[in-house]
């Protein structure tokens, strides 16, 4: 449900602690980190309009001249932060990597390293809201699906490119790239659940023993074609 209920004081004048600001820009982005914090720590049903505005200080006229309604502000969330932060943590890794498993592996090998040195597991920020909204509204669930074809969409083409360059052999780039984020999505899950990074380990070996066995494969398959080229 829409949180939109706001205490007509909170409209007129800045609560204790907060302070004007003749910046919009900076304000409606303090406004996303901390509704992003919140939804992330505490999960979208559970945090208020009254919990963000007391975490990024601003008053009740503030909030909703930027985010009309709560969803509004969960719909920026998912599109600014959350895909913000899966471009961060997958995509740039992915596609500076020089293949598509050193890209992957690395990803989760430092994820769980991260894990591990703050020895909290609050989750993946996309795996949590895609859980709690994907039935809520068909608006959440488009932007959910946006952010996750994205991801998938780069780990394919990735996986293409090693293709092109003879590493791997011809699968299916996209129900691999799915595989992948699934794979992670739901070791991430069980490692909140845990509240142990042994899970995302686990995945990641196992990920990397398909992906060297796909090389292998492919390995073997430019050998044969060698092998009779010279035959012949």
């Amino acid at each position: 449900m829409v949180d939109e209920a706001t205490d007509e004081t909170m409209r007129k004048k800045p609560a204790p602690g907060r302070t004007r600001s003749n910046d919009p820009a900076a304000m409606r982005a303090r406004v996303l980190d901390a509704a992003a914090e919140a939804f992330q720590s505490h999960g979208y049903h559970s945090t208020s309009t009254h919990d963000i505005m007391r975490a990024a200080g601003v008053t009740g006229g503030a909030l909703h001249h930027h985010f009309p309604t709560k969803k509004a502000l969960a719909l920026a969330v998912i599109r600014e932060r959350v895909a913000r932060a899966v471009e961060q943590t997958w995509i740039e890794p992915i596609r500076s990597a020089n293949t598509a498993a050193q890209g992957i592996l690395g990803v989760l090998e430092q994820i769980a390293d991260g894990l591990e040195d703050r020895n909290v597991v609050l989750g993946c920020p996309l795996g949590n809201l895609a859980t709690e909204l994907s039935l809520a509204a068909p608006d959440f669930r488009d932007a959910i699906q946006d952010v996750f074809a994205h991801w998938r969409r780069t780990i394919a083409q990735k996986l293409r490119a090693d293709q092109a360059a003879g590493i791997l052999p011809k699968l299916d780039a996209d129900a691999f790239a799915t595989f992948v984020v699934a794979s992670y999505s739901g070791s991430i899950a069980l490692s909140k659940a845990e509240q142990a990074a042994d899970p995302l380990r686990i995945c990641a070996r196992q990920l990397a023993a398909a992906m060297q066995t796909q090389a292998r494969r492919s390995g073997r398959r430019r050998s044969n074609r060698g092998e009779r080229t010279r035959a012949s």
